[in-house]
């Protein structure tokens, strides 16, 4: 049993960062499309989110609001989302996303834009 647990938790290791991160690259495939000025206009007070971090689409069952808090499982970590990442305007995407960065090898959260939760 412990094997299973293993392997399954291996095989959703690998597999997670290929789901997550697909939609926050910007390799020129985006170029075109209709979102990406709105992409790029966003920004919390830790500046602007697609400038320096790469977003990743959070499944709703890595994170959580709790009396108007949030919290993003990154990397292993609960992260308490700081108030000043949170975006506010509407979410055009319905998409829970999270820009990151890391100090002293923790994830921190640079940006923070809550989806549907559907």
């Amino acid at each position: 049993m412990r094997l299973a647990r293993l392997c399954a938790a291996a095989l959703l290791g690998l597999m997670a960062p290929l789901a997550t991160s697909a939609l926050a690259r910007d390799d020129g495939r985006y170029a075109n499309s209709p979102l990406k000025p709105w992409f790029e206009s966003l920004h919390s007070e830790y500046g602007q989110c697609c400038s320096d971090a790469d977003g990743y689409v959070v499944a709703d069952v890595d994170w959580e609001s709790d009396k108007g808090r949030y919290r993003v499982h990154l990397d292993d970590e609960w992260v308490v989302v700081p108030d000043g990442a949170v975006i506010t305007e509407p979410n055009k995407i319905g998409r829970t996303m999270v820009w990151k960065h890391y100090i002293d090898g923790h994830p921190r959260v640079r940006c923070f834009m809550p989806g549907s939760m559907t």
